[in-house]
């Protein structure tokens, strides 16, 4: 039994089920992210804890008490919206005290809580002013200064970061991630970005259609994701999922994988359990970061794959070089240093570290289990 605990839960509207059975236990203090496109379901959710959509079918119960049919302001959560929702005629500190004003706090007592969270955000310069006269970011942290100050069982943020500029997401992605570190809150946390899903988290949701997809650590989301759809929405860029054939050389198994000519080339994996897909179609996929240069490649890795290929395209990013080839038909990507000695059209030896390589089943999508 979780802190909080969603249990076989779904949501239709009329006869279309949009939420199917999800099951999710979150301990106390957890960084629970759902992530995922627009339309899986994830705000649907977050609304249903939240107690702003009802339930079709299963239990969602907080602290092991059931909320079904519990109205929002009987269920001790605070939520953080994506528009802020601050009242614009109010100052900073009457937005931030209005809730406990509501539910009859003296206002001593008020005016404490309020100059204690209004310190850890650092806006007490900002009590006296009206929302109209801050920045985006300003305003994001009286949005969370108003939740926090309630001292709630479960923070809700819907998408809160998505209006912010660029720089500010990054900035506001660490002032939230410090605020857990240092409060020990339980946090479900609703965002379309896979950057701030691995981030921010102590275990991630990913969502697709109506259904978790896959529950997990970020390090396991990121490294052993369940299907292709994992594999591809979270990272940036994205994994590479490449055509291949498992075949077997000296009883051990190799993915063979088409060049940029039609030649074949030949990468052994770590997992021993593909020999039963001898001769089989597979689809192998490897992280960008895992190809790389003979002298960047993982000194750890006790099975590191050479593959001769031709370059397409390289892009500086600073820090990195993304370089772009053809294998199995389709485009993948490498991640090498800024420095790489890497040129379109040439042909390059590149460094694959198969110990981080999956395999998924072409029929089903589903990963391979090592």
């Amino acid at each position: 039994m979780g802190f909080l605990d969603i249990d076989n839960t779904t949501k239709s509207y009329g006869a279309v089920e949009v939420l199917h059975n999800v099951d999710i236990s979150v301990e106390e203090g957890e960084f629970l992210v759902l992530v995922g496109p627009s339309g899986c379901g994830k705000s649907t959710l977050l609304n249903m804890i939240a107690g702003l959509e009802d339930i079709s079918s299963g239990e969602i119960r907080i602290k092991d008490q059931l909320m079904n049919g519990v109205h929002p302001s009987k269920r001790n959560i605070a939520m953080v919206f994506q528009s802020y929702a601050l009242y614009p005629n109010m100052t900073v500190g009457q937005n931030i005290t209005f809730g406990l004003e509501m539910h009859g706090v003296p206002k001593p007592e008020r005016e404490k809580a309020m100059h204690e969270v209004a310190n850890l955000l650092q806006i007490e310069n900002f009590l006296d002013r009206k929302p109209g006269a801050l920045s985006g970011g300003q305003r994001q942290r009286v949005a969370m200064g108003r939740a926090l100050v309630r001292n709630p069982d479960v923070f809700l943020f819907d998408e809160p970061l998505s209006n912010l500029d660029a720089k500010l997401r990054v900035d506001m992605r660490t002032e939230i991630k410090k605020l857990h570190q240092k409060l020990g809150t339980t946090i479900v946390y609703v965002t379309h970005d896979q950057i701030e899903a691995l981030t921010l988290s102590t275990r991630i949701a990913v969502m697709n259609g109506g259904y978790v997809q896959q529950l997990g650590t970020p390090q396991e989301i990121y490294d052993t994701p369940a299907n292709i759809f994992v594999a591809t929405f979270m990272g940036s860029p994205a994994m590479n999922v490449i055509p291949a054939k498992v075949d077997m050389q000296n009883g051990r198994p190799v993915a063979c994988v088409e060049t940029h000519d039609g030649t074949t080339s030949t990468l052994p994996f770590s997992q021993d359990n593909l020999s039963e897909w001898n001769g089989k179609d597979i689809l192998l996929g490897i992280r960008p970061e895992t190809i790389t240069d003979e002298d960047a490649a993982d000194r750890k890795s006790s099975n590191i794959a050479h593959l001769t290929n031709q370059v397409v395209v390289t892009e500086p990013a600073g820090s990195d070089t993304f370089v772009s080839m053809t294998l199995g038909g389709r485009d993948v990507i490498a991640r090498m240093r800024s420095d790489a000695e890497v040129k379109p059209g040439a042909d390059f030896t590149f460094a694959v570290n198969m110990e981080k390589a999956v395999a998924f089943d072409p029929a089903t999508e589903m990963r391979i289990p090592a």
